[in-house]
């Protein structure tokens, strides 16, 4: 669960950081740009592949996973231990 926690923060800090760019807040550096053109190519930014699972999925694909995974988790930590485990959902199986 760690794992995805720092995916997630990463994530949701590099977006954050990425619409003040946009919005001219901050400035645009070389990492938010390659971010930017990952995202409209409808990639997996490589300032979330350093710190997420293993993927050859193209963005959508991958962010349906992510959302897959962490619902796993969150219904494991919700109702307890399950009857099944997702072994591909973990993090590094």
């Amino acid at each position: 669960m760690d794992k995805f926690n720092r995916l997630l923060n990463r994530m949701r800090g590099t977006l954050e950081d990425l619409e003040k760019a946009i919005h001219g807040i901050m400035l645009m550096s070389s990492d938010l740009d390659l971010m930017f053109l990952s995202l409209q190519n409808g990639k997996v930014p490589d300032l979330w592949t350093d710190v997420s699972y293993l993927s050859m999925k193209p963005l959508a694909s991958w962010f349906d996973d992510l959302i897959k995974r962490c619902e796993f988790m969150n219904d494991w930590l919700v109702n307890g231990q399950p009857n099944a485990f997702w072994i591909s959902g973990f993090f590094f199986p």
